[in-house]
């Protein structure tokens, strides 16, 4: 019979590939990798971890993984304890059921009695505390300690700020990817992906997030996530400086203004950019001081400027970007493959007065 461990070994030495660069590339460390070609389930935190871990490999050995985790889990029975159906059992004396009888009974009554209990109850005290399930969802209150759980679309994150102001974070999708609403705006986290979230749009890490677990075909099966909070969070203020948006008149560009929206004023805006290929790239976020760095595939970067943000971009065909203003979002490509090019996307000011959020190259 086939074992899931050969099949992944015998398709990465037919590719030629070395562990240490496919870990790279999908961001599983080796000794899990290793874990997997040699069947050692032991190496792994929890079955949720192998089995997301065994999906991500297949995949990138364009391998069936449908038909690996079909593999595991036929391993999995064959290994488990004989069921006791199988064996003959003792047969009982009738002066021992006088025994087991009442017992079982007063047993069984003591065990509807808790559950009654606990479902009167609107909280559970835990490191991850449930506060409310009385709308369908749940709600679950972060702390400095580690979230670890499956949670289904629609239930709630609940943190406290420093100044005290609660921010929720909504469960948006389990299909696929794990998405996230937030103050900052939506992310998204795909399978075996470890993110660190900027939640209220202050350019800090707020928290990590990783999902060790998600259908690709059934939402109600839910996410089996990871959450960290990295730091005490602070609500950031919605002001925009005035003084820095300009007139439309002012901006010199030749080239034409993607204009994204309009409105009676202006107000801090997300920018989410998903790599699709490496790429050197840098930004500069309203006055601050630009950052450059150099992103893989599959890695994301988020910002959130007040007033506006520059970019410069070496693959411009290497990154989506998804503008996030007034709780809408709004997809954006931009240049062709190869192509090096700088962006603004920034507020700008109409001789009408109204306010709009622009997109332009420049030269």
């Amino acid at each position: 019979m086939e074992n899931y461990g050969d099949l992944l070994k015998n398709a990465r030495e037919a590719k030629n590939l070395d562990l240490d660069k496919i870990a790279r590339e999908i961001s599983i460390e080796r000794k899990y990798l290793e874990g997997l070609e040699t069947e050692d389930s032991g190496v792994f935190p929890g079955e949720a971890y192998l089995t997301g871990f065994l999906r991500n490999y297949a995949l990138y050995l364009e391998l069936d993984a449908d038909y690996l985790l079909k593999l595991y889990r036929n391993k999995q029975i064959q290994e488990a304890p004989l069921p006791e159906g199988l064996y003959e059992k003792p047969k009982i004396s009738f002066d021992k059921l006088l025994i087991i009888v009442p017992v079982a009974l007063i047993l069984l009554v003591i065990g509807i009695v808790s559950i009654l209990l606990l479902h009167k109850k609107n909280s559970v005290t835990d490191e991850n505390v449930i506060v409310s399930n009385k709308l369908g969802f749940h709600q679950y209150e972060l702390n400095d300690k580690k979230f670890s759980q499956r949670v289904y679309k629609g239930d709630q994150f609940l943190i406290t700020s420093e100044n005290g102001t609660p921010i929720v974070l909504t469960v948006r999708s389990t299909l696929g990817n794990f998405g996230l609403d937030t103050p900052a705006g939506v992310f998204y986290v795909e399978l075996s992906e470890e993110s660190e979230l900027d939640v209220n749009g202050d350019n800090q890490t707020d928290m990590i997030v990783y999902v060790s677990d998600i259908s690709q075909s059934d939402e109600r099966r839910g996410a089996e996530v990871s959450i960290l909070l990295r730091h005490g969070i602070s609500v950031s203020s919605d002001t925009v400086d005035e003084s820095d948006i300009p007139f439309a008149s002012e901006i010199k560009s030749k080239h034409a203004q993607h204009v994204i929206l309009e409105d009676n004023r202006a107000y801090p805006f997300t920018v989410n950019a998903s790599f699709r290929n490496a790429c050197l790239f840098r930004y500069k976020v309203d006055r601050n001081d630009s950052v450059e760095t150099y992103f893989s595939k599959g890695e994301v970067f988020t910002a959130t400027p007040h007033n506006g943000i520059r970019l410069w971009i070496s693959n411009a065909n290497s990154v989506k970007f998804t503008i996030i203003a007034d709780s809408k979002s709004y997809d954006l490509d931009i240049g062709a493959a190869g192509q090096i090019l700088v962006e603004d996307i920034k507020w700008i000011k109409d001789s009408d007065g109204r306010y709009k959020l622009v997109v332009f190259e420049l030269d």
